[in-house]
């Protein structure tokens, strides 16, 4: 928030434009390495299709927030809130560079345009197959500075899935989010923090089970998409709470409180649920299921962008907006009308498949561009990235063959970072966990 951090926007700045100012990391295989079996959207989406305004109605949602004295209780019971700084000052893993990522990590990232910044998880981490890597936002989303306190942080939200299980596990839907210090862009250091929702007045919590296909931090508020895309779920960063009781459990466990081994929690605060009902992937007119989310710090006021989950329909999909309330009182949640919130903007697209989508108005721009990442068809090849708007799209052309194949294994959501022009996104897909950064620049001037 601007009363929070805007004092102390030279402290790392300098280091994060550094960095982007070198030369772009050869982190990629050839080219024309790629073969047409592998390149996805060969066909353009085309243009945007605005949404009449009684299709739009069913992307209200409606809020819910949990009581004060109920979040006061837990905190209260937990010893009270230790702060994203207190969670990053017990960072206990560290992210290698490019450099030590493996050549099958590398692979992972970007032909066209190269990273700029690349990362690779903690080797708990990055070969563990039930957990997986969905989205990522940062503190250049959560406030205009760039900065949280003293601190540039990404955060990166996985879910616990286990496809190989012939029935749900105690575990499956788990959500946790790797909150990252990246004030050193040498030395990135992460500390896991599992998400619950408080229960019994605050006296006790339960695990939460989401998606975590979207993620968007804002002012003190992290907004999330939740289990099979049924609306988003709604945190507050000043609630961050330490568990003293190691066990498998989630809740209380004796006189304290386990976390199934995490020494962090961050409890829901609230929701928003869809007005009209539950979601669907099967009917095209029916209430969406949302798939990913972006921040839109273009707009007036700053927006939340949502997109409908993929699914296997031939139809187009929905991409549309909620503006953030300007209320002192509301920092980091929807603008409402009495607990509804409706949508401001949407459009279908014919990129079907969807894992991320991100608008921007560039600076001097009429209108707003749309930057959209969808995987590749067999979902084992490098996948596409199109900006698009409502004169048609374009995407990179990478290979002899003219694939537009140019974009990662396996992305996830996107996230900008104003102050430093980064598009930031992550790969997920086994043994290639890769979290890396892009100029925005750079993804335009590879576009034809």
């Amino acid at each position: 928030m601007k009363q929070r951090g805007r004092h102390r926007r030279r402290r790392r700045g300098q280091a994060l434009r550094a960095t982007l100012a070198g030369t772009a990391l050869a982190l990629t295989a050839a080219a024309t390495l790629i073969s047409t079996s592998q390149a996805t959207g060969a066909n353009s989406p085309g243009d945007l299709t605005p949404l009449h305004t009684g299709a739009s109605t069913r992307l209200s949602l409606h809020e819910n927030l949990a009581s004060r004295d109920t979040l006061d209780t837990l905190s209260g019971n937990m010893g009270g809130n230790v702060g994203v700084d207190g969670v990053l000052r017990d960072a206990d893993r560290s992210m290698r560079n490019a450099s030590g990522c493996s050549a099958d990590e590398r692979d992972a990232l970007p032909v066209e345009p190269t990273a700029t910044r690349a990362y690779c998880w903690d080797d708990a981490d990055a070969r563990t197959p039930r957990w997986r890597p969905r989205s990522v936002t940062t503190s250049g989303d959560a406030d205009d500075d760039g900065a949280w306190g003293a601190h540039e942080v990404i955060l990166s939200g996985w879910t616990h899935r286990d496809a190989r299980a012939a029935a749900p596990g105690r575990d499956e839907g788990l959500a946790r989010i790797a909150f990252v210090d990246a004030s050193d862009p040498d030395a990135l250091r992460y500390r896991w923090v599992l998400l619950v929702a408080p229960r019994a007045g605050g006296k006790d919590f339960a695990p939460v089970r989401a998606d975590l296909g979207g993620m968007v931090w804002y002012q003190d508020k992290l907004i999330v998409t939740a289990e099979h895309g049924q609306g988003l779920l709604l945190f507050d960063l000043h609630r961050l709470l330490r568990a003293d009781v190691d066990s498998p459990a989630v809740g209380r466990a004796g006189h304290g409180y386990s976390a199934a081994g995490y020494r962090y929690v961050l409890p829901a605060i609230g929701s928003y649920e869809p007005e009209g009902g539950s979601c669907t992937r099967d009917r095209g007119h029916a209430v969406p299921c949302i798939g990913s989310l972006s921040l839109d710090r273009t707009t007036t006021p700053d927006s939340l962008v949502a997109t409908e989950a993929p699914s296997d329909r031939p139809e187009r999909t929905r991409i549309w907006r909620y503006a953030f309330s300007t209320a002192a009182y509301r920092t980091g949640l929807l603008a409402d009308a009495q607990g509804h919130v409706n949508a401001v903007e949407a459009y279908t697209t014919k990129g079907t498949g969807i894992s991320g989508a991100l608008s921007h108005r560039p600076s001097g721009g009429g209108e707003a561009e749309w930057y959209i990442g969808r995987p590749s068809d067999d979902r084992a090849g490098h996948g596409s990235l199109w900006r698009q708007d409502g004169h048609g799209a374009e995407a990179a052309t990478c290979t002899a063959d003219q694939s537009h194949a140019c974009w990662s294994l396996g992305s996830g959501s996107l996230s900008y970072w104003q102050q430093t022009g980064e598009l930031w996104t992550l790969s997920d897909t086994a043994d290639r966990r890769v979290l890396y950064a892009v100029p925005l620049s750079s993804v335009d001037g590879s576009l034809g």
